[in-house]
């Protein structure tokens, strides 16, 4: 019997350990104003390849004004999956000009790949149906200085 507890104790332990070292959510990141019509964005810049990769991961909730834009170096087929992500996303591929080429609603805790329809730059992540909602859809342009920015 002692045995048993010792191992659900271990198995505990092991557990709260693993809890404790889920990363936190990166919130200082570089922030910048958008437009999308009438609507004002207010969003995070993941702009480094770990920026990226961390994303808007661990966060439990967000903002409905609030996004995160990701930034590349170069256009490419851009593909996002949800891996840590637990708020329902939709992402906004979307082209040097802010002409939003494809939309894509991903759910929390996936690996379903989802990716744009042609090479871009950016994609913007908002909480899932927030485009639906403002009838925001492909060929619609966003606004905003970065926007206009070549890569150097």
């Amino acid at each position: 019997m002692t045995a048993l507890w010792m191992s659900v104790g271990l198995l505990m332990a092991g557990s709260l350990a693993s809890a404790q070292s889920t990363p936190a959510p990166q919130l200082d990141l570089a922030r910048t104003q958008l437009t999308a019509g009438m609507h004002r964005l207010d969003v995070q810049l993941a702009q480094t390849p770990d920026q990226r990769q961390i994303g808007l991961m661990w966060r439990k909730e967000m903002p409905q004004h609030e996004g995160m834009l990701f930034v590349f170096e170069q256009a490419t087929v851009q593909c996002f999956w949800m891996r840590n992500t637990l708020i329902p996303l939709t992402a906004a591929f979307v082209e040097d000009d802010g002409t939003i080429v494809n939309l894509a609603d991903m759910q929390p805790q996936k690996d379903d790949s989802h990716c744009s329809s042609k090479p871009v730059r950016f994609v913007l992540e908002m909480n899932q149906g927030w485009f639906a909602k403002r009838q925001i859809k492909p060929g619609f342009k966003l606004g905003g200085t970065v926007f206009s920015k070549r890569p150097g």
